[in-house]
């Protein structure tokens, strides 16, 4: 064997390895880039994590809770009532948001928001339950501090506090939902907003309906529709399209 023969044989080893390497990192890097694409669009589609900042619906939800909200059943299902409801501040809802971080921190913090491994806590989405949608008539209150929804007086074990900080009397407007928190003593919602769409949250700032709280573990718990809204007297007005 010649010695050129011999230094071929030397080398091809160590180009296999290097090229073994190489192929691995590309397939390590294809992998993370198609999950980093498809927890993107799962959050863009069908759900997404959200931070509760506030008190506004405790006991339902408690401050510093993550909650999941669902796209899809909204989109294609529409919304009913008593469905704890994620949507964007239609406008003056919220003062300024407080400033998040910056720099290096900032952006990473944005691009993991983005692509679902952070909740969601721009400041600029609210959580409240629909006690309303387009046509009913919703008014405060009876002679026990209840709501009448469509002429029917609610019962509403969920609620910290009585409603009767606000009296009004509307009618639902099209395309929207009127919200309320479930701790009625400390929640800015649709009764401190009637002046614009009766208070209204237009159905196109609908994120999602909440249907789980995922975090803190001990918190863990689905969020399903309470009872007072199967009343079937309240049935005679459809739900509210989510398109």
């Amino acid at each position: 064997m010649s010695t050129d023969e011999q230094i071929d044989e030397d080398v091809t080893p160590a180009e296999s390895k290097k090229s073994g390497f190489l192929a691995g990192l590309r397939e390590f890097g294809v992998i993370v880039v198609s999950a980093l694409v498809l927890s993107a669009l799962v959050r863009a589609f069908l759900v997404q994590a959200f931070y509760v900042p506030s008190e506004s619906m405790e006991n339902t939800l408690l401050p510093n809770d993550r909650i999941v909200a669902s796209k899809i059943t909204t989109h294609f299902g529409g919304i009913s009532r008593g469905e704890v409801m994620v949507f964007r501040d239609p406008g003056g809802w919220l003062g300024a948001p407080e400033p998040g971080p910056t720099g290096l921190r900032g952006t990473i913090n944005s691009v993991m928001t983005f692509i679902g491994l952070v909740p969601s806590d721009s400041g600029s989405d609210l959580v409240k339950r629909a006690i309303g949608v387009a046509g009913d008539h919703v008014m405060c209150c009876d002679a026990q501090q209840r709501i009448v929804l469509n002429d029917v007086p609610l019962d509403e074990p969920y609620v910290v506090q009585p409603t009767n900080q606000i009296q009004f009397d509307i009618t639902v407007p099209a395309n929207s939902i009127f919200v309320m928190g479930d701790n009625r003593g400390n929640s800015r919602d649709s009764r401190y907003h009637l002046e614009v769409n009766s208070g209204g949250v237009p159905v196109d700032n609908v994120v999602g309906r909440a249907f789980v709280v995922l975090w803190p573990l001990k918190r863990f718990t689905t969020l399903p529709i309470p009872e007072t809204f199967g009343n079937p007297a309240l049935n005679s007005h459809t739900t509210v399209s989510g398109q």
